[in-house]
């Protein structure tokens, strides 16, 4: 397992948070970390799938506009879908490519997809994409179909009444609306039965490559190399 300490999320959002205070308004500031605790406080882990729920097939959308069918996706067993926000999300910005470094090649070695998933337009994430230099798989979840079967899309506390601003999400994303989904790491069996589900409300508060390869790939007493670690029963 690599050393990640000097690339660990927790200390480059730390860095991100130190500079938007040196940076921003107080009052911006202050209301960027409300905005975070509501979601925190909002948030009740009962109300997202459950390990062992199964979910129907489903389909997303390659960066090419072209369909992947959950069951092409889970063909040759497990797989691990990452949900971000959008590609302008600057926390995203941070996560996505320490996934892509950290992650997947571990991921891709034990023969288990890793799919990075935004209801964000797919031509929209392929610029994305492009710009930060991702090797991850990308895809675009229509209308937060799935995430919203998940559990995971929320919407702010005040939705802005009359015309949105320039540059509000719905424009970011492409989707003209205000929901998005929470950051999440989920974990399906070939059976499409949910192995884990960990949200992260607070989106500056993420897994770690780590952590999330601690919990899929057992280092000891594996009959299989491909096989993930016994979910609990």
């Amino acid at each position: 397992m690599p050393n990640l300490s000097k690339d660990s999320l927790a200390e480059q959002f730390a860095a991100l948070l130190a500079e938007r205070k040196q940076n921003w308004d107080p009052a911006r500031f202050a209301q960027n970390a409300r905005d975070r605790a509501d979601l925190v406080a909002r948030f009740d882990p009962q109300s997202v799938v459950q390990p062992g729920d199964r979910l129907d097939p489903f389909l997303l959308i390659d960066t090419q506009g072209g369909d992947i069918s959950s069951q092409t996706l889970l063909a040759d067993g497990p797989a691990v879908l990452l949900f971000f926000r959008f590609g302008e999300c600057p926390a995203c910005n941070i996560a996505l490519p320490h996934y892509d470094r950290y992650l997947a090649p571990a991921l891709a070695d034990a023969g288990i997809p890793l799919l990075a998933v935004s209801p964000q337009l797919p031509d929209r994430l392929r610029r994305f994409q492009d710009r930060v230099g991702l090797g991850l798989r990308l895809a675009s979840d229509p209308d937060n179909g799935l995430a919203r079967r998940l559990g995971i899309t929320f919407l702010p506390a005040q939705i802005p009444q009359g015309q949105p601003p320039a540059g509000w999400i719905g424009e970011l994303t492409g989707t003209n609306s205000w929901e998005l989904p929470q950051p999440a790491i989920l974990v399906l069996e070939q059976d499409h039965r949910i192995r884990s589900l960990t949200v992260s409300p607070d989106w500056l508060d993420r897994p770690e490559a780590e952590d999330i390869l601690r919990g899929l790939l057992p280092e000891t007493g594996s009959d299989h190399p491909h096989a993930l670690a016994e979910a609990p029963r």
